[in-house]
């Protein structure tokens, strides 16, 4: 069971091509100036089943990925888990975003280093209002970073995506 503020069934600004983007409820990073602070709240949105999450995602034909926003994904590590394994197991690519930097993902509780090993792409970092950018695909300030994650395992380091790769050209 997952507690979403939402959840948009079509999307083209969460990652390239057409996407569905599922916003988590509750966010511990509260960043200043942050797009969603109504999802930073742990005891909002809607409680919903991972299966059907997945019904929803179905039914279009046209989505190849899936992207976790939030809030923090992060912080249901478990739940976001389970429906990125079964939604992989689908053939969906799963991208996440995340307030945490993917090093603190990986010293971070077993949930959220399971969590992890099932995206294929993190957009890790804070956002930071200072930082803020418009120059940069699909983040909101110059830190975040846009990360292949399965490589990032095999390699032990982190393997940034840069443009034009994960940008829409499929």
């Amino acid at each position: 069971m997952l507690r979403l503020s939402g959840l948009i069934e079509e999307s083209i600004v969460d990652g390239p091509g057409i996407r569905t983007t599922i916003f988590s409820q509750g966010c511990p990073h509260k960043c200043i100036g942050c797009h969603n602070p109504e999802t930073w709240s742990f005891e909002g949105g809607t409680l919903i089943e991972e299966e059907k999450i997945i019904e929803i995602i179905k039914v279009n034909p046209l989505i190849r990925g899936v992207t976790f926003s939030g809030g923090e994904p992060f912080s249901q590590a478990k739940p976001f888990s389970l429906l990125a394994q079964n939604l992989k197991r689908e053939g969906y690519e799963i991208a996440s975003y995340t307030g945490y930097t993917i090093e603190q993902l990986l010293s971070g509780t077993n949930e959220q280093k399971e969590l992890l090993e099932n995206l294929d792409i993190l957009i890790d970092g804070p956002f930071v209002l200072g930082l803020k950018t418009m120059n940069k695909i699909f983040r909101g300030s110059s830190n975040q970073r846009i990360i292949d994650v399965q490589e990032s395992l095999i390699k032990g380091k982190v393997v940034e995506i840069r443009e034009p790769r994960w940008t829409g050209e499929y």
